[in-house]
């Protein structure tokens, strides 16, 4: 676990970073993380940007879509920044005919987590999670720790382990882009 506080150039000039439950979750796990801070831009929460503040490649920054399913409800979904949701994989490897990405204005209530701050670990209900099988080529990858401008860095293994996911190829190709 990082007890240690992130270097002084990753810290806001501001308040300490409370713990999140994310945090607390991986801590009663024993899951070694860390912490990286960044700037909020309300006006771009992409996990691209993210990546760019961060100095991190865009592959290692893992982005978490909710989406519900006709037949199993809820569920989310982690994938790469700069790539986008495969619907019909997703319905697939969840046994749904179809899923669909939940409205903006529902995220919230749904997962307990503002839009840009959306994380599996410790959201309001144990949904199912899906993993990009991508996450696997990473040592870590970084994903949000459930509060805007702050991320976790952690292993692909914890992160799977903890989340109890599911692999699966979740990336739409370029040719099937819209």
């Amino acid at each position: 676990m990082s007890q240690q506080e992130p270097p002084p150039d990753l810290m806001p000039n501001t308040v300490p970073l409370p713990r999140t439950n994310a945090m607390r979750l991986l801590e009663v796990a024993k899951i070694s993380y860390e912490v990286r801070i960044y700037t909020v831009d309300e006006n771009d929460l992409s996990a691209e940007r993210v990546a760019a503040e961060l100095k991190l490649s865009p592959e290692t920054v893992f982005k978490t879509l909710i989406a519900e399913g006709d037949k199993s409800g809820y569920l989310f979904a982690m994938l790469p920044a700069g790539t986008e949701l495969d619907p019909k994989a997703l319905a697939k490897i969840s046994g749904n005919r179809r899923v669909e990405l939940l409205p903006l204005k529902e995220v919230q209530r749904v997962t307990g987590y503002l839009r840009g701050a959306v994380t599996p670990l410790g959201a309001k209900k144990g949904f199912p999670v899906y993993v990009d099988e991508t996450v696997m080529l990473w040592e870590k990858i970084s994903m949000s720790c459930g509060l805007r401008g702050a991320q976790i860095l952690i292993s692909p293994e914890d992160l799977l382990r903890v989340t109890r996911a599911t692999l699966a190829d979740l990336v739409r190709l370029e040719a099937e882009q819209k």
